[in-house]
């Protein structure tokens, strides 16, 4: 076995030492290159292809990358395997590339997971089986990842459209800052000047005709021709004179001037970036700026993340691009989807009435999403498909506002007619027959009346010529005429009973029709009677089962709520008891402390009579 180990130095050819050490688990490969002796043991490099700089390095790498077979590999290869003879199997760190391999030089592949586990064996043991340095393969692995790296990020096709992404972003950054600018100098002067926010609702008029005046006692004199119309010009003076708006000192009015300039510059920039998107767009994705614009397109591809990711995506993600959070929660809770996200700004659905915005945008995502893979896809830029597109989203705008409204199911339906049958899709093109035979007849019919026609015309010419001719003529003529014309009436009256037979026959089979329309319709009439039957029954089984659910719901809840009663009942009795209970101990005690006071105060009583009976005793024996 022979194994192709790529590094960033060259290509390195190692011979398998001990190939019954393969055949064991893959977790147990990695014990045959826990040191280099063991390593060396197992595998020993055959052969190594050096690069010569690095731009052979980075030819070789983008061809490996891409799953293909490099000149200087296969050179390699021919001279090391082909050329010797071998029928060893070439172990390689990639099926694919391996694949590659096996058909350019028709060379035996291994790949699969102990083979993967010998090369990782292979690549922690790389400096002693090579003998080269750690220093130089570290420099050398850097310097092609880094030309590498460098390379993908220069031909790469996605990375072109990144400066949409950056533009429409700064873009979106610079609205914000100008209206924050604009509502603060607003603010700011409005304190000095307030009429004037009502008088110009554009910001940089504003802007422009608070340098231009400064002071409002100066506005008088000021010149507004350049800025605003004479009008609003005139108002401004006359509001200025009236003005309920407080002093400014010059030194705040020198910081607003400050802020309108700031203002003014980021709005000229503001320009000179949108003309920028538009050129970018048009050069990178044409088509799409014709449906939708350069704002909205350059938006869509700013959230997809490239050009190329917008053109995977289906139409109905394109459709609600921008609107994943009101998605997610209307999935969440269960209500209805949003029909649109950014593609909303566009002109065509802006312009749509509101029930028909939904319909609007699902139309403009599907032919945006066809224009976004010709952009991305196409190698020549072509507008005519954008073009084509816009078109047909136009006429369907124009079909969908100019439609009726549909009428409701109770309104009674056109007849049809009894002569047109239905297309029938199980039958045969042969068996199926889209027109009637009335049809086929009276189209024959007038066939023969043109002919007739023309030779009616013919004779007549051919009897004005002989007009033209001698006298003789005309006198033979005059007698084959004369002879030939009852021959003619009878042809003329056989040709009419011929063309009157088919005609006959044609209303008859109309009439057998009209009569066996009727039975037809009685017929289906009794099959969809019939059919309507066992449906009509087994709906009034369904509702008899809903109703006896509904019953049987109605008493369950009855029955709970009887239950309910007799535990609320039961809970007020438990109540009632131990209040009850509580009352009797609560008497109980109070008799109890009564009792004790009334012993005490016998008690006491006692104690008060016995002590004078002493006291006289006393006395007594004294």
């Amino acid at each position: 076995m022979l194994v192709l180990f790529e590094t960033s130095a060259g290509f390195a050819l190692f011979k398998v030492l001990d190939e019954g050490k393969m055949k064991s688990k893959p977790a147990d490969i990695n014990d045959f290159f826990v040191t280099p002796e063991k390593a060396s043991s197992f595998v020993s490099l055959k052969k190594f292809y050096k690069f010569d700089g690095t731009l052979d390095a980075l030819e070789a790498q983008t061809a490996i990358a891409e799953c293909k077979v490099p000149e200087s590999l296969s050179n390699f290869l021919k001279k090391n395997v082909v050329s010797e003879k071998l029928n060893e199997q070439l172990i390689v760190s990639d099926s694919k590339f391996g694949n590659a391999i096996k058909d350019a030089l028709n060379i035996k592949v291994l790949c699969d997971d102990t083979t993967q586990e010998l090369i990782r064996g292979i690549r922690l043991q790389l400096k002693s089986l090579v003998n080269a340095n750690e220093q130089d393969l570290n420099a050398m692995s850097i310097g092609l990842s880094h030309s590498y790296s460098r390379y993908k990020l220069k031909f790469s096709p996605d990375k072109v459209d990144t400066m949409i992404v950056q533009a429409i972003s700064l873009l979106d950054d610079l609205t914000t800052e100008i209206n924050i600018y604009a509502m603060r100098a607003r603010e700011w002067y409005g304190w000095h000047f307030p009429e004037l926010g009502k008088l110009i609702s554009n910001h940089t008029q504003y802007a422009n005709a608070i340098k231009a005046m400064g002071n409002r006692k100066s506005a008088v004199d000021t010149d507004f021709t350049d800025i605003l119309p004479e009008e609003v010009a005139e108002e401004v003076k006359e509001a200025a004179q009236i003005s309920m708006g407080t002093e400014i000192s010059p030194e705040d009015l020198d910081h607003i001037f400050a802020l309108c300039d700031q203002f003014l510059s980021i709005q000229a920039y503001h320009t000179e970036l949108t003309e920028y998107l538009k050129s970018r767009m048009e050069a990178i994705a044409p088509n799409l700026t014709i449906l939708v614009g350069e704002i909205v397109g350059a938006r869509l591809i700013c959230r997809a993340g490239s050009l190329m990711n917008l053109a995977k995506y289906p139409a109905s993600t394109i459709q609600i691009l921008g609107a994943e959070k009101a998605l997610f929660r209307a999935l969440k809770t269960k209500h209805n989807t949003p029909k649109y996200g950014l593609i909303y700004n566009a002109k065509i659905v802006g312009e749509a009435s509101l029930k028909n915005k939904g319909k609007m945008s699902r139309v403009l995502a599907a032919k945006a999403a066809l224009s976004a893979r010709f952009d991305a896809l196409c190698e020549v830029s072509d507008t005519s498909y954008g073009i084509a597109y816009k078109g047909a989203v136009d006429r369907r705008a124009a079909a969908i506002e100019g439609r009726e409204v549909r009428k409701s199911l109770n309104a009674v339906k056109p007849e049809k007619s009894n002569n047109v049958t239905k297309y029938d899709h199980t039958k045969s093109a042969t068996t199926n027959t889209t027109r009637d035979s009335a049809v086929k007849s009276t189209r024959e019919s007038s066939i023969k009346q043109e002919k007739e026609d023309v030779k009616m015309e013919e004779s007549s010419s051919s009897d004005s010529s002989s007009d033209s001719s001698s006298e003789d003529e005309k006198s033979k003529k005059s007698k084959k005429s004369k002879k030939e014309v009852p021959a003619k009436e009878e042809k003329k009256e056989k040709k009419s009973k011929k063309e009157e037979e088919p005609v006959k026959e044609e209303k008859k089979e109309k009439k057998s029709k009209k009569e066996e329309e009727p039975a037809k319709e009685e017929k289906k009439e009794k099959k969809s009677k019939k059919e309507e039957e066992p449906v009509k029954e087994e709906k009034k089984d369904k509702k008899s089962k809903k109703e006896d659910k509904k019953e049987e719901k109605k008493e369950e809840k009855k029955e709970e709520k009887k239950d309910k009663k007799d535990k609320k009942e039961k809970k007020e009795e438990k109540e009632e008891k131990k209040e009850k209970k509580d009352k009797k101990e609560k008497k109980e005690e109070k008799e109890e402390k009564k009792e004790k006071k009334s012993s005490k105060e016998d008690k006491k009583r006692k104690d008060r009579d016995e002590e004078p009976e002493e006291k006289k005793s006393k006395k007594s024996k004294k």
